[in-house]
């Protein structure tokens, strides 16, 4: 039904009818919340995306195309992450700052700083070296520190910062 629903979106839009490819993305998405299918639910984000950004609807855009992004990479489909992220470049203007580690961040983060090498993360993680890679450097980005040493020390700090009330 998700699957179906995520067709008539993109036909809709094909057609120029916003309106009815939105109203079919948002039951395709309502769908996929019932049931574990995150290839599925990426894919249907992605799709979103896209006529999103065609609209000119930049933040929405970039909203699904970075949840798409992030279950892509989560799973391993390296080639459909790779579309997520050529249809996040098309979006002109500034990324808003977020400074936020995602749930991926984290754990390549937590592994690094026990010592595991890009290789091993990769490996437990099911992800490909250069994802890995990646993720480090937007973790060191983020936390503000520019080598393995200081990832323990502020993983801490931001551990206690977020308990705090």
């Amino acid at each position: 039904m998700a699957a179906a629903a995520r067709c008539r979106g993109l036909l809709a839009a094909a057609e120029g009818d916003l309106i009815a490819s939105f109203a079919a993305f948002a039951r395709a998405v309502a769908d996929l919340d019932k049931v574990a299918y995150p290839l599925e639910q990426a894919r249907t984000l992605l799709c979103l995306g896209v006529v999103r950004r065609q609209a000119q609807q930049k933040k929405a855009a970039r909203e699904a195309l970075e949840q798409a992004l992030a279950i892509f990479e989560e799973l391993g489909a390296r080639l459909w992450a790779q579309k997520a992220r050529t249809e996040l470049r098309r979006i002109s203007g500034r990324r808003p700052a977020d400074n936020d580690l995602t749930e991926t961040e984290t754990r390549v983060a937590i592994l690094a700083s026990q010592g595991r090498s890009n290789r091993e993360i990769a490996a437990e993680l099911f992800l490909g070296l250069s994802t890995v890679e990646m993720h480090l450097s937007r973790v060191y980005r983020k936390l503000g520190i520019r080598s393995r040493r200081g990832l323990g020390p502020r993983l801490a700090m931001n551990r206690d910062e977020a308990a705090q009330p």
